[in-house]
């Protein structure tokens, strides 16, 4: 069809009626039915709901099927959950919540106290340089748990009739010293197997897991804690896992005879209203040796576990968002709209609250990259660090621990001088808390409970404060500075009112060598009924500051002068100057004159050698260390670094020697210039072969004068140990008995001198002596039996002499000293203080307030020949330390002297080998070797013509 020009085509030519076009009809209509359907259909629904709704509930979501009762409890969960807590209040409470009814107010009079914080207008910046601290003479009244005044002269009469007036005679009166980090009560002690606790293995991350519920209340180690004047500790899971689990504070008070109304877990806890939760996480070497398997599961590297705590802090990121979004939802429809209950996995709960700023995050870490990545996971997860645990090398990095999450840094909770016992530990220093300290961090000083017995856990301050820091600032750092991290700086650590009555009297100085509490109250109840104390001169309280460290500079002279010499140990030029000091003239490596020395100064003027005035210097013998794994042992749980262990080779230390290493480049600088050292039978300090006496200053074993005794003893293993390789301790015995016999009986010569036989046989002739390791008194006592069989066998066949025994270790040896003393066998105390750590040293005596002595005092009483040895090798810094206690506590029975010969001549008497040469092996200290402070200046090595002078 065609259409005229300007005619619009008709309708039906632009959409021709076809079947397409009837068919799309049909289809609109269909539509717009169906449209009109469910309109009709949500008009209906809308007037049933809004008809049948009760009354008042808004038209939305249809009712919650769940529980009204329990969606309401969500809800209010979620105020918590966006609560922050608080440190809670000390002053205000008109009593401590842990006080028991009945308790006797006590007004402690005549004190001398160090309150814990300067006085009022000190400005931080001079407060953080010690001005304003002092200790000041007054009173203390403890009433209702709380401490209510501090101040002089408080009348008594204005008091309630039944207060206790205790008379604390001038001594010294501080806060209980708190303690960070402790297993006291998970890893109790003596150490068995059914009662560690310390470590849930079953899985690397357990946050969920709680040290509450595995604190063993009779834990004697609870006591012997408090006897060292702690009365707060943090107890904490072990550090095998990435995220051990929670941690709880509790109080050293258990029961009915330390004034406790029950014996609970519960009733042991320090801040009963739980203001803060604590957890425990561990970086570095413990987590990948644990629970790394190659090929099936992590963490085997620091990679991994890095991995291993994102990866946890995901999942309670993830809980925290979830839960936050239904908080948000629940608030704004109403709990009645909801149809799931508030997310809640008890898994990550407590690593959710982490990250809401609920708990405080206490981490073990070692590293600069376990600290840097640890640092880097808080600003990830946006969640603070109150300390660093262990934390060896955080002294190298202050600026990486300022960069943590949070208003303030970490604090580093630390040993004074434990180190060197794993790869992660080799880096460290003295020095630590100083330089933290001087670089505006904060130094807290903790024992690791039972690494080292928390019972000495202010010793580690008192060494601190040796190490160069600030007094005020090492005692803070087991009061103070431990209660603010632990958020309850409100209520411990210092002595004034409003704070719990927790405090200590101290028979001297508690930074000094040897400082043990007269009596120690907690919540104001004393805590000894009648406690042991040590008679002690009176001293006046420490200077606030310390002379600065040496530094690490040695310088090699043969010849120099040293003024300001006070006091001389060496018996052939003993000098105990009162009035004047002396002088000491070196040439050549050897002392040339010691008194006024004028021909001697004026040659040493002329030739220009160097001169060095000390203030208050002592000249000693150098100390000789007899039962450690010294120069057999660069790093303890290092195999490639040590001589490793023999449970069934006998051996020679000699032929194991590796020398040059840091242990004894420190040893040498703290004093210890020789060694007597034997092969490890299956673990530290236990013992098997013959022992070498060395000098820890030489660089190999051919050096000269490096080997003074080839075979200074024949050693063995008798505690237990020695059931690794025996399967009992009677069949070590008597097997060693049969071999003594044996030997005894036997009238060949081995053609070879380097046999087990051979050795025995110098035994039996008494050219050499027989040294076993052993702690137990029924060891001990089956031990004197058998030498008394070996004796009889050698009368019998030989016609005389008796075999030479020295007992290494001799924890329970007091118990044997008189029996020990007729048998003329020596010990080598080794630890000197054992703290009942293994099942054959459970009767340890553990000092004043608890005991009257110790074992050393028990065996020096019966003229047994003692020693102290070291049964870990770090201790090669605190010898002459441990000399200082046994003099400072042995009540008059040791002399200076007698003290230092514990660490010296006294081995070599035990051994029957020569004594050291005075003229040139001694050691020069600025101060007394026996006192927190000394430092070694100069050391003669006994070989060669030179000595080292430390600058």
């Amino acid at each position: 069809m065609e259409y005229g020009k300007g005619e619009l085509p008709p309708y039906s030519a632009v959409a021709a009626p076809d079947w397409r076009r009837r068919r799309s009809v049909r289809r609109s209509r269909a539509v717009k039915l169906f449209f009109l359907t469910c309109l009709a259909f949500i008009v209906y629904a809308q007037w049933w709901q809004m008809d049948t709704r009760p009354m008042g509930r808004p038209v939305g979501r249809p009712v919650s099927q769940l529980s009204i009762e329990k969606l309401s409890e969500n809800l209010r969960t979620c105020a918590k959950l966006r609560s922050k807590p608080r440190d809670p209040i000390g002053l205000g409470r008109e009593r401590n919540a842990r006080y028991v009814d009945g308790h006797k107010p006590t007004l402690i009079k005549n004190a001398i106290i160090w309150v814990g914080e300067p006085a009022d207008g000190t400005s931080d910046e001079d407060a953080r340089a010690g001005k304003g601290f002092s200790w000041i003479n007054a009173d203390v009244l403890l009433e209702y748990g709380l401490i209510k005044e501090v101040q002089k002269d408080i009348d008594a009469r204005s008091l309630p009739s039944d207060t206790l007036i205790w008379d604390a005679k001038g001594r010294q009166l501080t806060s209980g010293i708190i303690d960070m980090h402790s297993h006291a009560g998970v890893d109790s002690l003596p150490e068995l197997v059914g009662n560690d606790d310390t470590n849930e293995m079953g899985s690397n991350i357990t946050p969920y897991i709680r040290s509450i519920d595995g604190i063993n209340v009779f834990d004697h180690q609870i006591q012997v804690i408090k006897s060292g004047g702690v009365t707060t500790s943090l107890v904490l899971p072990g550090s095998s896992n990435n995220i051990g689990g929670e941690a709880f504070v509790i109080k050293h008070a258990v029961g009915i005879p330390d004034g406790r109304n029950e014996t609970s877990i519960n009733d042991l806890l320090a801040d009963p209203d739980r203001s803060w939760r604590y957890i425990k996480m561990a970086c570095g070497e413990n987590s990948k040796r644990t629970y790394g398997k190659a090929g099936e599961h992590g963490p085997t590297s620091r990679l991994g576990e890095s991995w291993e705590f994102r990866h946890a802090f995901e999942q309670a990121a993830k809980q925290v968002q979830a839960q936050n979004d239904w908080c948000t939802l629940a608030e704004s429809i109403g709990v009645e709209q909801m149809d799931s209950y508030l997310p809640q996995d008890l898994e990550w709960e407590t690593l959710a609250a982490v990250l809401r700023g609920h708990v405080h995050v206490n981490t073990h870490c070692y590293t600069v990259p376990d600290l840097e990545a640890f640092v880097d996971h808080t600003n990830e997860f946006k969640f603070p660090v109150r300390a660093f645990h262990h934390a060896h090398q955080t002294f190298l990095v202050p600026e990486i621990l300022k960069r943590a999450y949070g208003d303030t840094p970490p604090a580093s909770a630390l040993f004074a001088d434990n180190m060197w016992y794993k790869a992660e530990a080799y880096i460290g220093s003295e020095y630590a808390g100083k330089v933290l300290y001087d670089n505006g961090l904060t130094p807290i000083y903790v024992s690791d409970n039972p690494v080292l017995n928390a019972q000495h856990v202010v010793f580690e301050a008192a060494k601190a404060f040796g190490y160069g820091l600030p007094y005020h600032a090492a005692l803070a750092s087991v009061t103070t500075a431990p209660a603010e991290r632990l958020g309850l700086g409100q209520r411990i650590g210092k002595v004034k009112p409003g704070f719990d009555a927790d405090v200590v009297v101290w028979d001297s100085d508690p930074l000094s060598v040897g400082a043990a509490p007269v009596q120690v109250w907690i919540d104001g109840t004393a805590q000894f009924e009648d406690p042991v104390e040590l008679e002690k001169p009176f001293t006046a309280p420490r200077n606030f500051t310390s002379e600065a460290p040496i530094t690490e500079e040695t310088v090699i002279v043969g010849d120099v002068v040293l003024m300001g010499i006070s006091k001389s140990f060496l018996p052939s030029q003993q000098h105990n100057s009162h009035d004047e000091d002396f002088t000491v003239v070196i040439s050549r490596g050897k002392i040339a004159c010691m008194g006024i020395c004028e021909a001697e100064l004026e040659m040493a003027s002329k030739s220009g050698v160097k001169t060095i005035h000390l203030k208050n210097g002592h000249l000693t013998k150098p100390f000789t260390v007899f039962g450690s794994l010294l120069g057999l042992n660069g790093i303890d749980a290092e195999q490639d670094t040590e001589n490793g262990g023999s449970p069934e080779i006998f051996s020679r230390g000699i032929d194991g020697l590796a020398l040059e290493t840091k242990k004894l480049h420190y040893a040498y600088k703290y004093g210890v210039t020789r060694a007597i050292s034997a092969p490890k039978y299956s673990g530290q300090a236990t013992h098997q072969g013959t022992s070498v006496g060395f000098r820890t200053g030489a660089k190999h074993a051919l050096d000269e004068g490096a080997i003074f005794a080839d075979d200074a003893a024949v050693h063995y293993t008798l505690d237990l140990s020695a059931k690794r390789g025996s399967t009992s301790i009677s069949n070590a015995v008597n097997t060693l008995r049969h071999k003594l016999i044996e030997a005894s009986t036997s009238n060949t010569t081995t053609a070879d001198p380097y046999t087990e036989a051979a050795f025995l046989s110098k035994v039996i002739d008494g050219s050499l002596p027989l040294a076993i390791t052993v702690h137990s008194a029924d060891v001990i006592a089956t031990l004197l039996r058998a030498k008394e069989s070996v004796d009889n066998a050698i009368a019998s066949s030989r016609g005389s002499g008796s075999i030479s025994l020295i007992i290494i270790g001799g924890a329970e040896s007091f118990l044997l000293a008189d029996e020990l003393a007729a048998a003329k066998v020596g010990v080598v105390l080794n630890p000197l203080l054992s703290y009942r750590n293994s099942w054959d040293q459970r009767r340890a005596l553990t000092g004043a307030p608890l005991t009257n002595g110790t074992a050393v005092d028990k065996l020096v009483e019966a003229g047994v020949r003692v020693a102290i040895g070291i049964n870990e090798d770090w201790l090669v810094r605190d010898v002459g330390l441990l000399a200082g206690i046994a003099y400072r506590n042995g009540q008059g029975r040791l002399s200076e002297k007698d003290a230092l010969d514990l660490v010296s001549d006294n081995v070599y008497e035990l051994l029957g080998l020569k004594k050291t040469d005075d003229a040139r092996e001694f050691v020069v200290f600025e101060g007394n070797p026996l006192e927190i402070g000394a430092k070694v200046r100069v050391v003669g090595g006994g070989v060669g013509d030179e000595v080292t002078l430390f600058m």
